[in-house]
């Protein structure tokens, strides 16, 4: 065979005879916010949790086998766990930046008039909820100047009376002392256009709530390819 035999990636100790990770590493923190590809993102997540290992194939198939990268950092921690190649550590790794990226996107909307906000209120909701594989109901209760008083996880499954209570959802936000609330469920088939029982389910609640002078604000359906506002379709 011509040649010197190829040197792995990075060697057993650790070492990486070409500099690949320090060529990533300087083009991660130089080069803005495009200057890596996604599986190099992933890579260099990764590269953290298994330091002596050439990671690069492990990120492609990560990629392949849940879609891209939003799949990879809203898969569940059993099957990034369970992933070959993968384990706690390295799922932690890459489970640390969906924990971050919510923060991020809810502190955008919190103590803010959700109304003013309704861009980051989106964007906060899409990265919570598109990927989710059950479907997920909930509300945000608002005060009188339409903060955030209360983001509550009302339940999960199909959104009809048999698991929503319109009397529920009114009699909470009494007990919050809320003004107003917004809906939010999510479609797991990623397509976000309402059902005869979203839109039934949504006018019973914004009909006990006149009652009350509670108002509802709008229901919001989240899915992976948008949102749906039933306010802005003339639903409520």
């Amino acid at each position: 065979m011509n040649g010197a035999p190829r040197a792995p990636a990075v060697k057993a100790d650790g070492h990486d005879p070409k500099g690949h990770r320090a060529r990533l590493r300087a083009r991660m923190l130089d080069g803005g916010a495009d200057a890596l590809g996604d599986h190099e993102i992933v890579e260099y997540l990764l590269m953290t949790a298994i330091p002596r290992r050439d990671v690069k194939p492990l990120a492609r198939t990560l990629l392949k086998r849940f879609g891209g990268l939003a799949g990879v950092f809203n898969a569940d921690r059993k099957s990034l766990e369970t992933h070959p190649g993968m384990g706690e550590t390295s799922a932690a790794a890459l489970k640390i930046v969906a924990i971050a990226t919510r923060r991020l996107a809810r502190a955008e909307v919190q103590d803010k008039p959700v109304l003013g906000s309704w861009q980051a209120l989106i964007d906060y909701l899409t990265i919570d909820m598109a990927h989710l594989t059950v479907e997920r109901v909930r509300v945000l209760y608002l005060n009188a100047q339409n903060r955030l008083i209360q983001d509550e996880h009302i339940g999960d499954g199909s959104l009809d009376e048999a698991s929503i209570h319109p009397r529920e959802v009114i009699r909470r936000a009494m007990e919050l002392g809320a003004a107003a609330m917004i809906l939010v469920h999510n479609h797991p088939s990623g397509n976000p256009e309402p059902s005869r029982a979203d839109i039934q389910i949504t006018n019973r609640i914004a009909e006990a709530g006149r009652l009350l002078n509670i108002t509802v604000h709008d229901h919001v359906i989240i899915g992976r390819s948008g949102h749906v506002s039933l306010r802005s379709k003339g639903l409520i």
